[in-house]
């Protein structure tokens, strides 16, 4: 493993170009939050419309997310490809909504907890040779076959066996030249695989929690008392988590409030 990237491994990689920012101390932490949630939520937003203007290919942002068919995205909506000689070379740039053409599919293949490996659509693996080109003429996984991605700042590089990262040069070849990041080192790896869904998502949020929880969120939700004050049925909640699995929560939630005459949609 390069010196360079031992010291990434020990805290961040360098990039080229980089600079520090120095923290701000004492800030409030009321605006933090609200400002980290704005920035979750426009991130979110982004992606999405970055995986759609893909294809429904998504960009990979760390290493568990690895996984299935992956594309090498070279500048904007340019991908790698396999030639059927074992070189690489660049595509054409996709038009917006495109996703890669199957020649600049590969199979990734995970090794170890930092490792991975490429499969050509001519099954070879992909290697760095001796002129530090990454081809793609292997039949088996040895050291030459391995890439290490390096994740920093939402942006990637790939760490090939000789410790250099990849790259396109000037003559349109793939490969493995600089020992240094730099904006002409990052690739995104995108990725085909479906998305895991949240278990939650579905859930509506007054509804996370026990069946005590969830009453207790519909009354304030609806209650239309002036003290404020929470008026919660006492009652055995035997039957509201019996009314969950059957399926009619809501209308037992809503017996149970109209007893208490705390919801403004009971008579």
């Amino acid at each position: 493993m390069a010196d360079s990237y031992s010291y990434v491994k020990g805290g961040k990689l360098t990039l080229k170009g980089s600079k520090h920012k120095k923290l701000k101390k004492h800030k409030h932490k009321k605006r933090k939050h609200e400002e980290s949630s704005l920035a979750e939520s426009s991130t979110s937003a982004h992606d999405k419309e970055d995986t759609q203007a893909h294809g429904g290919w998504w960009e990979i942002k760390n290493f568990d997310d690895i996984t299935g068919n992956v594309a090498f995205e070279i500048g904007s909506s340019c991908y790698i490809s396999s030639l059927d000689n074992g070189l690489l070379a660049v595509g054409p740039p996709r038009d917006q909504g495109d996703p890669p053409d199957p020649t600049e599919v590969f199979t990734v293949l995970k090794l170890g907890e930092t490792k991975v490996a490429f499969k050509s659509g001519y099954d070879k693996y992909l290697g760095v040779d001796m002129e530090r080109r990454v081809v793609g003429r292997s039949e088996a996984i040895a050291n030459r076959e391995q890439f290490e991605p390096v994740f920093q700042e939402g942006k990637m590089a790939l760490n090939g066996c000789n410790n250099c990262f990849m790259s396109v040069n000037e003559e349109g070849d793939v490969v493995c030249m600089s020992s240094t990041a730099g904006d002409e080192q990052m690739i995104k790896l995108r990725s085909s695989a479906a998305l895991e869904e949240d278990p939650l998502e579905k859930v509506p949020k007054e509804e996370r929690g026990t069946v005590k929880d969830s009453e207790i969120n519909y009354v304030k939700k609806f209650q239309s008392f002036q003290d404020r004050r929470l008026r919660v049925n006492q009652d055995d909640r035997a039957a509201l988590k019996k009314a969950k699995h059957e399926g009619d929560f809501h209308e037992t939630l809503l017996d149970r409030r109209a007893k208490m005459k705390a919801d403004r949609y009971c008579k």
